[in-house]
């Protein structure tokens, strides 16, 4: 019971279900305007009507992804961060003892994609 009660009652998800209510009820008041107007003549209306009920099904699909979000345990971040690490020290040491006389122009390129390829890699949101 902790669980759900963690999962579906903190203050995060309360605020994600205010939102959804929120979301749901304005898409199902312009959906009814929408009718309306196309009722009353507007052809492009009943386009509308249509598509409004669309994003209220879609906030539900985001609004169920935000909640079973899990986040990322510590281990795993610092295993990728090392793994990382040792890819960058391995390509570093690849490029110098594969490095000849070559151009000074291509050189400093190549040494500007060596760089390139052992930043840090840009963290994905819930990664």
């Amino acid at each position: 019971m902790s669980l759900v009660k963690s999962k579906y009652f903190s203050p995060r998800a309360i605020g994600l279900h205010a939102a959804l209510l929120l979301w749901v009820a304005s898409c199902a008041l312009a959906a009814w305007w929408q009718v309306g107007r196309a009722v009353q003549g507007n052809s492009l209306s009943f386009l509308y009507a249509i598509e409004w009920p669309v994003f209220a099904v879609l906030g539900v699909l985001g609004w169920y992804a935000l909640l079973t979000l899990e986040k990322v345990p510590e281990e795993e971040v610092e295993a990728r961060r090392l793994y990382e690490e040792r890819m960058r020290q391995e390509a570093r040491a690849a490029r110098e003892a594969t490095r000849v006389d070559e151009d000074p122009a291509l050189s400093a390129y190549n040494d500007h994609l060596a760089t390139i390829a052992t930043q840090p890699k840009k963290r994905l949101w819930g990664h």
